[in-house]
């Protein structure tokens, strides 16, 4: 069977963090949503993807995945913003049939007729979607995909899939742990090869477990709490404290204090300050002395602004959503909620809730970011870290201008 994994209408939901990229490669505990299908396949099952036509082209380079050609054979469809558990089956008696998850489309088993004539045009369509699988049955399959709707959902869910992907981890200590460490519940950590542990450090996975990644350097006094990931070469600066349900990709620099927060990868937060229930994309740098609020004073719902119009969260603690290439002035405080969008620049004393991206924020004036400036400082931080952009990626780049000025207001 071919396994499709398809972007739906929702994708707007999780702007800014997916202007660039599909919507399951969406970092959530120590992999991506598209792992997990990867990994949760069976036998001899292929895999694509449907996805906006803007980043297919980026798509196919980065996942090495055919990307929007429909096949006419017998196909499982999974929703892109699925956190897939296992993979929903059934019969061999069942030709084609809808996986609802709360009411939302997850996934559509379509036979090789069906499975021909879906395009990403029609998955990207609400109404187009819905016309198309009118009829069939449908079951409910809540215990194989959970749909994440915003980016809080994926901060929320980060804590559990943590303890879920430490079941496929094996602790031990392929690394270096210096003299005056202190390893907590050490059967549930694992220290990757070429990892340091630098002395006075406490690891603590008590609460739940710990991976620290292939790589990674944890400078002196820092004190690292379970559940939590850190991906390879990512470097946490002395004093650090990285509090329960965090996951932070590879190559970034951390410091301050971090707590249940995502990192997609290749971000600075290095100095002093705090980061509370958030999801920083790619690329992004946070100057010294910067922190966020992630609880009200009045302990009530947060309202985040998503694409510029706010949303009640639901939610008693929601911290900042900043997209890729973006950065944050030192000293500044980031609103209960805020979010920044891609490729932005934020200076002075406080952040607005929202910030458009391609914008240039000073407490004197907001401004437009020229897209061919932008592009420039963009490739020189990815050079300090050995990366380049490839063709695809600097059109698509280019391109998101134009995409935020329509989906943003």
């Amino acid at each position: 069977m071919n396994i499709t994994i398809y972007e739906d209408s929702g994708w707007k939901r999780l702007l800014p963090l997916v202007y660039t990229r599909p919507v399951c490669d969406l970092l959530l505990g120590q992999e991506s949503l598209r792992a997990r299908v990867q990994r949760v396949m069976r036998g001899e099952a292929t895999l694509a993807l449907h996805t906006r036509k803007e980043i297919a082209h980026a798509a196919a380079l980065h996942t090495g995945l055919m990307v929007n050609e429909s096949i006419p054979v017998k196909s499982l469809f999974i929703n892109g913003r699925a956190l897939c558990r296992e993979m929903p089956v059934s019969g061999e008696e069942d030709s084609s049939w809808v996986g609802l998850c709360k009411g939302q489309i997850a996934c559509i088993q379509a036979e090789a007729s069906l499975a021909g004539q879906l395009t990403s045009d029609d998955f990207l369509d609400e109404e187009k979607l819905n016309a198309a699988v009118a009829g069939l049955p449908t079951r409910e399959i809540g215990d194989c995909l959970q749909l994440l709707d915003y980016p809080w959902d994926f901060v929320l869910s980060n804590e559990d899939a943590l303890m879920e992907d430490w079941k496929r981890t094996s602790p031990g200590n392929q690394g270096q742990v210096d003299g005056g460490c202190h390893l907590l519940n050490e059967s549930s950590i694992h220290i990757g090869l070429g990892a340091r542990i630098m002395p006075q450090s406490v690891i603590d996975a008590e609460a739940g477990p710990v991976v620290i990644s292939a790589g990674v350097t944890v400078m002196p006094q820092s004190y690292i709490q379970g559940p939590c990931f850190v991906g390879e070469k990512t470097l946490i600066q002395p004093g650090a404290v990285i509090g329960g349900g965090t996951s932070i990709g590879p190559v970034c620099k951390v410091g301050g204090e971090i707590e249940g927060t995502i990192l997609q990868g290749y971000s600075n937060k290095q100095h002093h300050g705090t980061l509370g229930h958030c999801y920083i994309g790619e690329w992004v740098n946070i100057g010294a002395g910067c922190s966020n609020s992630d609880l009200k004073n009045t302990y009530g719902n947060v309202r985040s602004p998503i694409n510029g119009k706010e949303v009640d969260t639901g939610q008693t603690f929601v911290g900042a959503v900043i997209g890729d290439h973006s950065k944050v002035g030192v000293n500044c405080a980031i609103p209960t909620g805020a979010v920044i969008g891609f490729c932005s620049n934020v200076v002075g004393p406080q952040s607005p809730k929202f910030v458009p991206s391609f914008t240039w924020h000073t407490p004197d004036n907001a401004v437009p970011y020229e897209a061919e400036k932008a592009l420039a400082v963009a490739e020189k931080v990815m050079a300090r870290r050995d990366r380049s952009m490839k063709k695809a990626d600097k059109s698509l780049f280019m391109e998101v201008p134009r995409m935020a000025g329509e989906l943003e207001g």
